[in-house]
C-alpha cells in the first residue's frame, strides 16, 4: 500500500452525482467514493479507482446518495418584520404593484429592518437559515436592500457576515441598495441611485460586498440608471447581477450580458435577443419559481430558449418576507419542475454547479471534483429524482462543510 497517500476521510459504498463539467447528466457513480483531505476533495468517483492510501476515518454510507451541498444563490434572508397581511390582499385581488404603490412592499419591510438591531436582524434570520441548511444547503447567497440607507445597509450586510459564523455555511454578500425608493427620496429615483453610488466604495472599504445587485423594472430602477450602479462597481472590482425582466421587458437580460454579470435573476419577459446575450456574456439564468407561484404569474421564463443557446439555469429560494417567504431548496427544485417543466437533471444542476457559477464559485464549489471544497450533502434516498419529488421530504442523512 502507498501510505504516503493519506484521506482525512473516506466516505465509501455510496452513490454519486458529482455534477462534474465533463461529465453527462448528473455524473452518476454507482460504486463511488468521496476522499477528503485538509478539507477538500481529494478523489471522487469509482472505489475501484481510489489511489490507494490510509484514511482518518471511513464511513460506510450504506448505499445512500453523496451530491455536492447545496447552493442557494439568490436570497433576502436578513431582513425584520413580516408581510402577511399583504398576502391577505394579495388574496383579496390586489396586484404587487398596488401595494407597493400604497406604501407596502419593500418600503414596509425596509421600516422593520431600519428600526431593528444587528442582533435583531442575525435572531430573525437564523431560522431561516437553519431551514436551509436542514436542505443539504453550504452556500447561501444573501443579498442586503431592506436599508436603502448606508447605516441599515451596512448593518444588514453586517448581520449576513455574522450569520457565516453563527453557523457553519458559507456564506456570499450581495449590495441590493438599488432595491427599491426610500421614502426619503421622495419620488426622485435618480436621488437615490446616487445615494447607492456613494454607498458603494464605503462598504466595500468595510469588506461587506462581495458582489452587487440591482432590481431593474419599471417600479424600480431604469436601465440607465442601473448602468451607472453597475460602472461604479466595476471600477471598484465588484462583480453585478440584476433582477431582470420579472414584470415586464426592459431588456434586463441584455443590461446584464453587458456588464458580464455573473447571473440575471427571475427573466419571466426575456426575449430572445436577451438570451443571446447572456449566453454570449456567460451569465447565468438563475430561475425564482417561488415568486413566480407566490405572485400567481403566468409569464413562463423562456427555457426553451435557454436550453437551446446553452445558457447554464441555476434554481434558487428567492427567500424573502414579500413574494417568496420559502426556506426550502427542495421545494424550490419541486416548483421549478412542475411550473417551469425544468427536468430532474437541470433541477439538481441548478442548486449545485449552475448555482456555483451564479455566485462566481463554480471553481471552488458546485461539484464532487479533486481540488474542490468538501462540501458534500448525504441522502436516503433510492434516486435522485426523490430530491425533486417528494414534496415535504426531510432525506438529508448528514451534511458535510469543509471535510467535516
Amino acid at each position: 500500500m502507498n501510505v504516503e497517500t493519506r484521506y482525512d476521510t473516506i466516505w465509501t459504498n455510496a452513490r454519486l452525482a458529482t455534477m462534474a463539467g465533463d461529465a453527462p447528466g448528473l455524473g452518476v457513480v454507482e460504486d463511488g467514493v468521496v476522499a477528503a483531505r485538509d478539507g477538500r476533495i481529494a478523489y471522487a468517483g469509482a472505489r475501484g479507482d481510489l489511489p490507494a492510501g490510509e484514511a482518518a476515518a471511513v464511513v460506510d454510507c450504506s448505499g445512500r446518495w453523496i451530491t455536492p451541498g447545496f447552493v442557494d444563490c439568490h436570497t433576502h434572508l436578513v431582513f425584520a418584520g413580516d408581510r402577511a397581511g399583504e398576502f391577505e390582499r394579495r388574496l383579496a385581488g390586489a396586484s404587487y404593484a398596488d401595494i407597493a404603490a400604497s406604501g407596502g412592499g419593500i418600503a414596509a419591510t425596509v421600516a422593520a429592518t431600519r428600526a431593528a438591531s444587528e442582533d435583531d436582524l442575525v435572531a430573525a434570520a437564523l431560522p431561516r437559515l437553519d431551514r436551509l441548511i436542514a436542505d443539504g444547503v453550504t452556500t447561501v447567497e444573501i443579498k442586503s436592500g431592506y436599508g436603502l440607507d448606508l447605516e441599515t445597509e451596512r448593518r444588514s450586510l453586517a448581520a449576513a457576515r455574522r450569520l457565516g459564523r453563527e453557523r457553519d455555511v458559507r456564506v456570499t454578500t450581495t449590495f441590493l441598495g438599488a432595491h427599491a425608493l426610500p421614502p426619503e427620496a421622495k419620488g426622485d429615483k435618480d436621488a437615490h441611485v446616487e445615494a447607492v453610488i456613494a454607498m458603494l466604495p464605503r462598504l466595500a472599504a468595510d469588506r461587506l460586498i462581495d458582489a452587487v445587485d440591482a432590481f431593474c423594472e419599471g417600479l424600480a430602477f431604469s436601465p440607465d440608471q442601473v448602468a451607472r450602479i453597475f460602472e461604479t462597481a466595476h471600477a471598484l472590482g465588484l462583480p453585478v447581477k440584476l433582477h431582470a425582466d420579472q414584470l415586464s421587458n426592459l431588456g434586463g437580460a441584455g443590461l446584464a450580458a453587458r456588464f458580464g454579470a455573473q447571473s440575471a435573476d427571475h427573466l419571466e419577459w426575456t426575449d430572445a435577443a436577451g438570451v443571446a446575450a447572456m449566453a454570449k456574456a456567460g451569465t447565468v439564468a438563475t430561475l425564482l419559481p417561488g415568486a413566480f407561484y407566490f405572485l400567481r404569474e403566468t409569464k413562463l421564463p423562456p427555457v426553451d430558449l435557454f436550453r437551446a443557446h446553452g445558457v447554464p439555469m441555476a434554481v434558487s429560494t428567492d427567500c424573502n418576507p414579500g413574494t417568496s417567504p420559502m426556506t426550502s431548496l427542495l421545494l424550490a427544485m419541486n416548483m421549478a419542475a412542475t411550473c417551469f417543466r425544468l427536468t430532474i437533471d437541470e433541477c439538481l444542476l441548478g442548486v449545485t454547479r449552475h448555482a456555483a457559477a451564479a455566485l462566481g464559485l463554480d471553481h471552488e464549489i458546485g461539484a464532487l471534483e479533486a481540488g474542490k471544497a468538501c462540501d458534500l450533502a448525504i441522502w436516503s434516498i433510492e434516486r435522485p429524482a426523490e430530491l425533486v419529488w417528494a414534496l415535504g421530504a426531510l432525506p438529508l442523512h448528514a451534511r458535510i462543510r469543509g471535510g467535516r
